[in-house]
């Protein structure tokens, strides 16, 4: 295993002086190197405690990650698993947390807590998203 060393931008390179999410295949990354890939947008309030407070948040690991199809297309694990490289904006790229809001694909003021959702309108978000779908098959 190459050794690793943590630089002036935030970001974990090895030795070779390539960045570990290009040379490490997802089920070989450390804890801390798995967890730096989702740096801003997992900024949850009991982040150790999520699954016990939300019983819908899904632990992401190798596994579960091949296995749900609900990430968003610009999610780090999806693009390693799918064997693209992280985008420029990313955190561990570009050296910034803020890049992710410059960038304009942040979902800063575009949600709320579940818990401020009527149960109602989840169920007419979801028929929407179901007639859209339905919609472009035709």
């Amino acid at each position: 295993m190459p050794c690793r060393l943590f630089t002036g931008r935030g970001s974990v390179m090895t030795l070779e002086n390539q960045p570990f999410w290009k040379i490490k295949a997802l089920e070989d990354m450390i804890p801390e190197e798995w967890e730096s890939l989702d740096t801003t947008t997992c900024r949850c309030l009991v982040y150790s405690d999520r699954t016990l407070v939300s019983g819908d948040c899904v632990v992401l690991n190798p596994k579960t990650l091949r296995e749900i199809n609900r990430l968003p297309k610009t999610c780090a694990y999806r693009l390693l698993a799918e064997g693209k490289d992280l985008p420029d904006w990313h955190p561990l790229v570009s050296g910034r947390p803020k890049t992710v809001h410059e960038a304009g694909i942040s979902v800063r003021d575009c949600v709320v807590p579940g818990r401020y959702v009527h149960p109602d309108d989840l169920l007419r978000k979801a028929g929407r998203k179901k007639r859209a779908k339905k919609k472009r098959k035709e």
